[in-house]
């Protein structure tokens, strides 16, 4: 009797699994509230439980699919998510949409920075901080995150070793804090940042900075989503995860995706990936097409 109950709650354990899925996620996704209506478009045309059970940024995500926490990543940096499918913790990587980064800082921009591009933006501030620090100040997220990310990529086609600008001095302040926090902390001190363009909008209204920067490839922010590979991770729910993906890159969700925010922003937030596969630098087989790889476990 005994073992009979033990398999009977095993079964229902294993059939709860098959109907839920754990997402990975980036803070803006989240925090503009763009996945969460998504999810909710998901459930109501699947069986199915969804948990987001991580969305401080991608490299935290990143960490919780190698270690098989959830069944998919939706993140943002390319270079990561490669590594990410070649060392085996991911099947395949697919392109559903974009926006931008932008500079932001205080009006009066002390730095000298608009007009110039993202690189010399940030060869201005660094300068100007460094001669300046209580007048110019640049604030870092510090996180791993796919901003952080970006960050330290235009800080080395400024010409810059990232390991210098972290240990320069005073004018460079380490948030260590999500998008939301990071740009209120900006805010706060008059400073520089980087920010995606979904969550400076969302927070706005409680802002007193201003795009400086916008646009441009050196500021192309494309976001993908990856399943986590079940022969390295058994368990995981693949066969979920899948299904996600293509409602993803579905005509639907697409159209979802790319009016998010239009009537409260006035634009949307996000940009859809259907029809802009060159422009976000995504290959024919991994952009906006249904998932492919099998959920074979080994």
């Amino acid at each position: 009797m005994f073992l009979l109950a033990l398999i009977t709650v095993s079964a229902a354990l294993s059939a709860a699994d098959e109907g839920r899925l754990k997402i990975a996620t980036t803070s803006s996704l989240y925090d503009t509230g763009l996945l969460e209506s998504i999810v909710d478009q998901f459930i109501e045309k699947n069986d199915a439980t969804v948990q987001i059970p991580s969305h401080g940024g991608t490299g935290i995500a990143i960490a919780a699919g190698q270690k098989g926490d959830v069944d998919l990543l939706i993140v943002h940096d390319k270079a990561r998510e490669v590594k990410f499918i070649e060392e085996g913790d991911g099947l395949e990587r697919r392109c559903f949409a974009y926006n931008y980064f932008y500079i932001v800082g205080p009006d009066d921009d002390p730095a000298g920075v608009s007009g110039l591009n993202a690189s010399q933006a940030f060869k201005s501030i660094m300068e100007s901080g460094l001669s300046n620090p209580d007048q110019v100040k640049f604030i870092t997220r510090g996180d791993l995150s796919g901003t952080h990310s970006k960050e330290q990529s235009l800080w080395k086609a400024a010409g810059y070793d990232y390991s210098a600008v972290n240990t320069s001095g005073p004018w460079y302040v380490d948030a260590g804090s999500p998008m939301g926090a990071t740009l209120i902390m900006a805010n706060e001190k008059s400073a520089y940042t980087l920010t995606d363009m979904s969550t400076f909008m969302a927070y706005k209204g409680n802002l007193t900075l201003v795009p400086l920067i916008e646009g441009g490839d050196e500021l192309l922010n494309v976001y993908s989503a990856i399943a986590i590979n079940p022969e390295k991770h058994p368990g995981v729910n693949c066969q979920l995860a899948n299904l996600f993906i293509d409602y993803l890159v579905s005509p639907e969700c697409q159209e979802i995706i790319g009016t998010y925010g239009q009537e409260q922003y006035g634009k949307p937030l996000f940009f859809k990936g259907e029809g802009n596969c060159d422009l976000m630098g995504c290959s024919a087989e991994e952009c906006v097409v249904p998932t492919q790889a099998g959920c074979a476990q080994a």
